[in-house]
């Protein structure tokens, strides 16, 4: 599944596009990407508004095993700077507890303190050590005047903490006492690592609504536990899944394609794009037709090839039972499904449609994985997508 027409002409037309477009807000990013691979990501989004004196202690789970991890943060939603002047990382115990001797700080350029333009990100130098594969990794953050737009993640599908005042050096979890089901301001981690990463484009189904919260049974999760056993080079798994997400409008989140910049090409150690979206697009009843969304997948397409990674396309899942589906947007899908499964211009195919949908009605999923709003997969059903993924077809070598 890797021969694709030639389109040298829309590629440099695309280029070009992306060249002008990387002075537009939506993806602004202040540094270059680290050497190393991305273990951990989250889309940043706007999810509210800031608050002074605040600290949030995080927990995220890493994919590929490396050394020296480095975070980043986002301001990328703020229309003012955000200072974090204080920023530590350490292992969980248990809640908000960290692991005795395990929190330290991590510095940026030298200092315990940085300062993050709007629209941009910045990276923390490395901090000494191996981190392991599957490892629960907490990142406390305290910013003492944060005001305006709060740039995060609001959708984590993990239980992580906050607190007023700078307790970011505690070990302990005494003052941890209010939780969050976000992540703020942190979107990446990423360590040294003899290996590439996949990056997951998405929607609320990647994202992981209707998987259990705190256990990582998101479909990108159970990859990423594949991709750990294997010997295949691709290790770290990054989840860019937003609820509600578009391929070709803004909304939940800035669409697919305003995004694709921060929120994939730029973090580091990038093989693969595996690009599952396009519900959301179809079920929202805007016009929205086949031929619309092809041409963002193609969009999607040239540019990430330009950026030197693959793309994994993968067949938009059924949905019948939804309150929005009805048969017009059901023929939407499946001419969408068919230039994916057939055009050749995916590096590969994951049929995710094939996979979730039930045998005796094919535009509806299969009750078995259903997480009950017949859109949405439950652990089973996420668990059963990930295992349809050739792993092979993760990484391209001749890119």
């Amino acid at each position: 599944m890797r021969g694709r027409p030639a389109r040298a002409v829309r590629l440099l037309v695309v280029t070009l596009m992306a060249a002008v477009l990387q002075s537009a807000p939506a993806r602004a990013a202040a540094q270059s990407p680290p050497d190393g691979v991305i273990t951990w990501g989250a889309s940043a989004d706007r999810i509210g508004e800031a608050v002074a004196d605040r600290g949030y202690r995080m927990v995220v789970r890493t994919s590929v095993a490396g050394r020296d991890p480095r975070i980043r943060l986002s301001n990328a939603f703020g229309d003012r700077p955000v200072t974090f002047d204080s920023v530590y990382a350490g292992i969980q115990k248990e809640g908000p507890e960290l692991v005795r001797r395990t929190n330290r700080r991590l510095t940026f350029d030298g200092s315990t303190s940085v300062t993050v333009p709007p629209g941009a990100t910045a990276y923390s130098d490395p901090l000494p050590g191996g981190l392991p594969a599957g490892t629960d990794l907490v990142v406390s953050v305290h910013t003492p005047d944060a005001a305006g737009p709060l740039t995060g993640h609001w959708m984590a599908m993990q239980t992580s903490y906050a607190t007023q005042g700078d307790h970011t050096a505690e070990e302990g979890g005494a003052h941890w006492t209010e939780t969050v089901g976000s992540w703020f301001y942190l979107d990446a981690v990423s360590v040294r690592a003899d290996a590439g990463a996949v990056v997951a484009l998405g929607d609320s189904i990647t994202d992981g609504w209707q998987s259990t919260t705190d256990v990582n049974r998101r479909w990108p999760d159970y990859l990423a536990r594949r991709l750990q056993k294997s010997h295949n080079v691709v290790k770290g798994v990054a989840n860019e899944g937003i609820s509600g997400n578009k391929v070709l409008a803004d909304g939940a989140g800035q669409s697919a394609l305003n995004r694709l910049d921060r929120d994939v090409l730029s973090q580091p150690g990038v093989r693969t794009v595996f690009l599952f979206e396009g519900v959301n697009d179809i079920k929202a009843h805007t016009g929205v037709t086949a031929q619309d969304l092809i041409d963002g997948y193609r969009e999607i397409l040239d540019r990430a090839h330009a950026a030197g990674t693959c793309v994994v396309g993968a067949t938009v899942a059924p949905f019948k039972g939804w309150p929005e589906w009805d048969p017009a947007a059901e023929a939407v899908r499946q001419g969408v499904n068919a230039f994916i499964r057939n055009s050749g211009e995916f590096d590969a195919v994951t049929d995710f449609d094939r996979i979730l949908r039930s045998p005796y009605d094919q535009e509806r999923m299969l009750p078995a994985l259903d997480g009950g709003d017949h859109i949405h997969p439950n652990d089973k059903g996420m668990q059963a997508m990930a295992d349809a993924v050739d792993l092979r077809s993760l990484d391209c070598p001749d890119r």
